[in-house]
């Protein structure tokens, strides 16, 4: 239970933090340390963290933990002035991205991010409309909270913002998976038409998490991309979920044999230090350096890049990437067993370390309450997981990608403790 000390710490937070600040678990938690795949609250407690992405190769990683302290002590200024880190960084990631992706602009984070593809795009096309999933979440700036439908009804989408539903599996394969959703993409499309509005961009989460995660039958997208294209588009994948091995690929959006026109980059880029971008075909950079001027204070200096550098460093050396999916492939086994023993749990979508897992109730249906009951009750048993999806009733489970099988033994027991008391649930 919460203590004296961390009620009046939750006291002192409502006094000087705005309204709009949410916290996770029904009993907050008070991180003080964290080293890997762990989490210490201030009693020195540790706490398997299966959910925070943005520490992807792990806590306080020393190797990029190292790089930041020595290019701070070294120099931070901007990307005003040369440098060979920035160079270094912008190379490196550029080259893992396939064709025709061949320049990077340096923001902080992937709100910023998305916010400059689109103008990007828009820029290109001279066009206005936007296409996302109907509970994306893709930023906090102004422009891309009007196309963040996952920020609630209060917040109204932009006049030019128009949502498809997510793609949904039926078990009927890729093909007629990707032609639902193209169809939605193109009634979308037509919609925009009768405002008398273009389409610039269709923007994607590519493994769209805030739906409720959707990675597979693999190949689905073509027929949507391809769709936006003919009407003029471009296709912005949104990586700050997929990218950098989430999936057990570097990227998510190959997976399904499509090319982006620009690819956006956040959170884990930097192993928690603010470091993100835009990675775009050379024709789209152009433009937008003839039309516009863009310059971030932060985006991109020596320091950020310097992590940036170590995560992609570690990612090769410590083969990140090939890890996530043999372990990832083991998680999603695990999974799928306590499914088979519990009627509580139904379908189990996601690909490498990501899971999106649906909680029932008695009867099948989708169950909300449910849900965040087991995710306040593995964090009650020190597991951290969270809940996504239109219903809320998705698990999400996207822990670093130094995850081991032990440590998804560690998840599975106590989310099958949980599950063997489900008739406390609600």
């Amino acid at each position: 239970m919460t203590d004296s000390y961390d009620e009046a710490l939750l006291e002192r937070r409502r006094r000087l933090l705005g309204a709009s600040y949410r916290l996770f678990y029904t009993e907050p938690f008070h991180p003080v340390r964290g080293d890997g795949v762990w989490l210490f609250d201030r009693h020195g407690t540790a706490h398997l963290d299966a959910y925070n992405n943005v520490a992807c190769v792990g806590h306080c990683h020393p190797r990029v933990v190292a790089a930041i302290a020595h290019q701070a002590a070294t120099l931070n200024t901007h990307t005003r002035y040369l440098h060979e880190t920035i160079l270094d960084c912008a190379e490196r990631i550029i080259d893992t991205l396939p064709a025709p992706l061949e320049q990077m602009v340096f923001t902080c984070s992937g709100s910023e991010a998305n916010d400059l593809a689109l103008r990007m795009a828009r820029a290109f096309t001279g066009s206005e409309g936007v296409i996302v999933t109907e509970l994306a979440y893709h930023g906090v700036t102004q422009a891309i909270a009007e196309a963040s439908p996952s920020l609630g009804s209060r917040v109204k989408l932009g006049d030019a913002v128009r949502t498809v539903p997510a793609p949904v599996d039926h078990g009927d394969g890729a093909a007629a998976m990707g032609e639902r959703f193209a169809a939605g993409v193109q009634a979308a499309i037509n919609d925009l038409a009768a405002d008398g509005i273009r389409p610039a961009a269709m923007l994607l989460d590519s493994v769209f998490s805030s739906d409720g995660i959707v990675t597979d039958p693999v190949g689905f997208l073509g027929p949507a991309v391809d769709t936006i294209r003919r009407a003029g588009g471009l296709y912005i994948a949104d990586e700050v979920q997929a990218g950098l091995g989430r999936t057990g690929v570097m990227w998510g959006f190959p997976r399904h044999g499509v090319s982006a026109d620009l690819v956006t980059l956040g959170k884990p880029l930097g192993n928690g230090h603010p470091v993100a971008g835009v990675v775009a075909r050379r024709d789209v950079m152009d433009h937008f350096g003839d039309v516009a001027r863009y310059f971030n204070t932060f985006g991109g200096n020596p320091v950020a890049c310097a992590a940036a550098l170590a995560v992609q460093d570690v990612i090769a050396e410590e083969n990140i990437v090939e890890k996530a999916a043999k372990v990832g492939h083991y998680l999603h086994e695990r999974l799928a067993e306590l499914a088979q023993a519990s009627g509580r749990l139904g379908d189990i979508r996601g690909a490498g370390l990501l899971a999106g897992v649906e909680v029932l109730d008695d009867n099948g249906q989708s169950d909300a309450t449910a849900a965040q009951a087991l995710v306040d009750a593995l964090r009650q048993r020190r597991v951290l997981i969270s809940a996504t999806g239109p219903g809320g009733n998705v698990l999400k489970i996207r822990p670093p990608l130094v995850f081991r099988r032990d440590h998804v033994d560690r998840l599975g027991e106590a989310l099958g403790e949980c599950l063997a008391q489900h008739g406390s649930l609600p």
